[in-house]
């Protein structure tokens, strides 16, 4: 076992599990006041769901056999014959190599709750997942990252840009659709819970990000330094890009709009950041900001899609953006590991080809069976909250819960101002009648 290695992976499993209660108070921070404990359980009951999921079948289907090159099979369930103390290439328990890609299997469903939320059945969303996860993400995670059709044609994703944000945009996306708009959407602005929780939840995103991508190096060495390089370029040129658009479109800029940019570009260097350049991010995070802007300012107003948080706007666009530029900027200056450079490093179109067929494919395997999971699941579990649910809030209606007490004590206080407003009249008027009887 590798002492550096090992301990480096350990680091970044820990940074990649953060993300998951960061993207909590991220969503949190953005929903209206009544939806904020649906919200925030939504995300962070997750990481148990999830973590028994993975254990049971998802290290089995992603990783042990292989099914038409489509999905693995069931001979490790419960990682029954599963050597956890096996090497892998970069000297690395293979229990720990396990317990990194189960951190992955958390963060990524979480990430198409924003889309859904304050109108969608918890008991649909936590039946949808496990759905989800055996049909769409252990299928994807084997294609592309073990010996799936994917990854045999020779098409490279380091860090999840197809597996992860593609997957749960387009996820979030059909969902969007089959839900339908909440009540009187679009007629007034809904007030954000706390933006507070959306610069912690984006600060926390930001750090965990670098076990996200550096840690997908399986080892600390030079392609892991790459990808933390890359990363910061992408998220900073991203955050300063969505900025100055903000301030040259609308005349200000907002909170909120730079922690979105700063979003848009962690997922856009994701599929690409230990393959490219630093130029090469920072012309990754420059496109996928503002083709996440452009879709999210222009074409969703639209369309109509109440995709509540922008979770297709920023993880779907930003992704297939991702993809797309890596078939552009890979280098194998960068990373001898890769069989093909770029477009622009004298590969040819071949790599590029190949990242447009895996981004449509991951698009159209997703977008087909997510619907089939909806049509069937919702005959058997109702899919959306009522009207008057939805008016009065998930967080009263779904969990008997609020986050924020200032309003019934606020309530409690005038009623007691009121109360003493009386009993100093009625103290008052008997003061006046004993001035009488004198």
């Amino acid at each position: 076992m590798n002492a550096a290695n090992s301990t480096f992976l350990v680091l970044s499993s820990i940074l990649v599990f953060f993300m998951t209660p960061g993207l909590a108070f991220f969503y949190g921070g953005l929903v209206s006041k009544r939806n904020v404990v649906n919200t925030l359980l939504s995300v962070f009951m997750i990481c148990g769901l999830a973590i028994m999921l993975w254990l049971a079948f998802g290290y089995s289907l992603s990783f042990s056999g292989n099914v038409g090159g489509i999905i693995g099979d069931l001979k490790a369930v419960w990682l029954h014959g599963v050597d956890l103390t096996a090497l892998t290439p970069t000297k690395i328990p293979n229990g720990l190599y396990l317990i990194f890609q189960m951190m992955f299997a958390i963060i990524t469903p979480a990430l198409f709750v924003g889309a859904v939320v304050g109108r969608i059945r918890f008991k649909f969303l936590l039946s949808f997942i496990i759905c989800w996860s055996l049909l769409i993400y252990y299928p994807m995670v084997h294609m592309v990252w073990d010996n799936g059709f994917l990854a045999s044609l020779g098409v490279i994703d380091f860090a999840g840009g197809t597996v992860v944000h593609i997957n749960a945009g387009v996820t979030a996306l059909v969902l969007s659709i089959f839900l339908g708009p909440r009540h009187k959407f679009g007629e007034q602005p809904e007030q954000h819970y706390n933006v507070l929780w959306v610069l912690l939840g984006t600060a926390i995103l930001w750090i965990g990000w670098y076990g996200f991508n550096a840690g997908s190096a399986l080892a600390m060495n030079d392609i892991a330094v790459q990808a933390f390089l890359t990363t910061t370029v992408a998220t900073a040129t991203s955050m300063m890009t969505w900025m100055v658009v903000d301030m040259l479109t609308k005349g200000k800029p907002t909170l909120v709009g730079v922690c979105t940019g700063t979003l848009c570009g962690l997922v856009g260097i994701t599929p690409a950041c230990g393959y490219v350049t630093v130029s090469g991010a920072f012309w990754i995070g420059l496109v996928a900001t503002l083709t996440s802007y452009a879709f999210i300012s222009v074409l969703k107003p639209r369309l109509g899609i109440d995709d509540a948080l922008d979770a297709f706007g920023c993880h779907g666009v930003s992704g297939i953006v991702g993809s797309i530029l890596t078939g552009l900027f890979a280098s194998k200056q960068v990373n001898g590991s890769i069989a093909l450079n770029g477009l622009f490093y004298g590969g040819g179109f071949k790599l590029f080809g190949l990242q447009l067929l895996a981004t449509a494919f991951t698009i159209i395997f997703t977008a087909v069976v997510c619907s089939v999971i909806i049509v069937l699941l919702r005959r058997v579990v109702k899919m959306r909250v009522d009207e008057r649910e939805e008016a009065l809030g998930l967080d009263q209606g779904e969990h008997g819960e609020v986050a924020d007490y200032t309003v019934p004590m606020s309530k409690e206080l005038s009623d007691i101002q009121h109360h003493s407003d009386e009993f100093k009249g009625q103290l008052s008027q008997l003061m006046n009648h004993r001035e009488r009887f004198r």
